[in-house]
Order: structure tokens, then sequence, then C-alpha cells
């Protein structure tokens, strides 16, 4: 009894110093994440509810939901918000499975790996815009490589980005592709932290490739997939960088293809409507982080399962 309260007396205690000396290593982080995070969030929320915003005089007439009430009316909103949930329920998960492939394949003691490596890794660090612009020849329909692929199982052309139509199988695999890079690097560095004595015993127990991978692979994976999942949602909400060089700055031929960034951008600046992007925005949060919250809770279900 006596250690045990001469051990709680030597414990370190909490003083005004203790408690400044880690608060001031951490202000400069702090005060960033204040002015360009909380800040601004907070001033989006609140112009959202303020009714006839004037940009100029910095003036509106009241409080209220008149704003939420405009985008729920407005069919580019409402467009733009089935596009941007088709975008993700596609491309988040075809492009999780393609990288989960290509990581499991770069991760094994093959020639040349480190180079495939580099080369998955290159697109991240290229422009956005620059891809685009090469994803837009790609889908010429005269002289586009997809095109002339698809000719060669005897496919007719397909007019990519000037059919409603194929607009957004276009964007989707445009879309996919771009989430490649990141993916792969997440669950490559996942697949390194798993520990090989599981797969030589399951290989000595003469378990399956397919049964590992099953059995072994996805579940150690978990974690990690669940990260991915919920980032790549993120990012795929925010569609606009792929569709803005893809149709020259239009939302798809027809305006058939708004996401909600898109309307966003358009209220904004186009059309200088503050109070209804600002209210596109908070929409766009809430379902993203929804969204997120129940990806959350199925991956510790999953877990504890």
């Amino acid at each position: 009894m006596k250690r045990l309260i001469q051990r709680r007396d030597d414990a370190p205690r909490t003083t005004v110093r203790t408690f400044l000396e880690p608060l001031a290593y951490l202000s400069p982080f702090l005060i960033g994440i204040g002015i360009f995070t909380v800040y601004p969030f907070l001033n989006v929320l609140l112009l959202s509810f303020q009714e006839d915003y004037n940009l100029l005089r910095k003036q509106f007439s009241g409080y209220g939901l008149a704003n939420y009430a405009a985008i729920v009316q407005d069919p580019a909103f409402l467009s733009g918000l089935q596009n941007t949930m088709v975008y993700i329920l596609t491309v988040v998960p075809a492009s999780t499975i393609v990288s989960l492939a290509i990581a499991v394949l770069l991760i094994q003691k093959i020639k040349l790996s480190v180079f495939f490596q580099t080369a998955y890794f290159l697109p991240l660090v290229t422009s956005v815009t620059a891809v685009g612009l090469v994803w837009k020849w790609m889908y010429n329909f005269d002289y586009g490589i997809v095109n002339f692929l698809l000719s060669l199982v005897g496919a007719e052309a397909i007019n990519w980005l000037n059919s409603p139509a194929y607009a957004m199988p276009a964007l989707v695999m445009y879309g996919i592709w771009s989430m490649l890079p990141f993916t792969i690097i997440l669950l490559l560095a996942g697949l390194q932290n798993v520990n090989a004595q599981y797969y030589t015993a399951a290989q000595i127990d003469g378990a399956k490739p397919f049964k590992i991978f099953r059995r072994i692979t996805v579940p150690l994976l978990a974690p990690t997939i669940g990260l991915v999942l919920i980032v790549n949602t993120i990012n795929a909400s925010k569609v606009f960088d792929e569709l803005f060089p893809l149709f020259n700055g239009r939302p798809g031929p027809a305006h058939s293809l708004y996401t909600v960034v898109y309307y966003l951008y358009d209220q904004f600046y186009v059309q200088w409507k503050l109070g209804t992007a600002a209210a596109s925005a908070t929409i766009l949060f809430l379902l993203v982080f929804a969204f997120t919250m129940a990806q959350l809770y199925i991956q510790r279900k999953w877990k504890h399962d």
C-alpha cells in the first residue's frame, strides 16, 4: 500500500507549464486549422441560412431556410445529386477492386516490380488538368485510342463526349483510373504489414491461393480497405477536376452531367448566388458525413463479427 501511494506521489502532475508547453508547439497547427478549416466551414454554414445575400453590399434580408428550399426544388441540383451518387457508387467500389488486384500483383517478388510501382504512382503527381486533356483526346470520336480499341473487336465508334448516354460511363472510367494510384499505395502499405507466417501456415495446410486471399488477406486488410473506401468516397463526392477539362468546362453534353460541386461552382462563380451555393455545400457535407459514418459502422460490425 505504501509503495502504491509513493508511486502516485512520484507521478508527474499537470501544471500550467506542462499544459502550455505542448500547446505552444501545437499552436501553429491549431491556428492554421482554425483559420483555413474551422472558420470557412462555420462561415459557409452561416451563409447558407442568410437569405438574399448581396456580396457587394455584404447585406442580407434575414435568416431562414429559403436557400435550402430553392435548391431542393431546382432540377439542376437534383440532377447533380443523382449524378454524384451514381459516380460514387460506381467509381469507389470499382477502383478499390482493381487497385486491390494490382496491389496483390505488385507485392509479389517479380521482375521489374519497382518499375511498375513507380509507374502506377506517377499519375498521382501529374497535373489533373493535363491528364483530363489527355483523356479528352483518348475519347475523340474520329481518332481516339478508346474507339480504336473498340474497332479491334468489331465494335462501332462511340461519341463519348457528345452523347448524354455515354458521358457518365466516360467520366466513370476516367474517375476509376484517377483513383488507382493513391488507392494502390494505401493497399500496398496494408499488404506489407500482413505477417508472412499466416501465408506459410496456410500453404502448409494445403489452402488454395483464392482461399488464402479470401480468408487471410481480405480480413487482415479490412482496416485499410475501410480507410480506402472512406477517403475515396470523400474524393468522389467532390468530382469536378475530372469533369471540367473533359467537357470544356461544361457539365457534360446538354448539361446532362451536373454534379453537386459543379452546381456549387455555377451558383457561386457564374450566377453569384452565394446563399444557394453555401446551402448546396452544406447538404453535400451532410451526405458525405452520413455516408462515412455508415461505412465506419459497417466496418466495426464486420470486424467484431
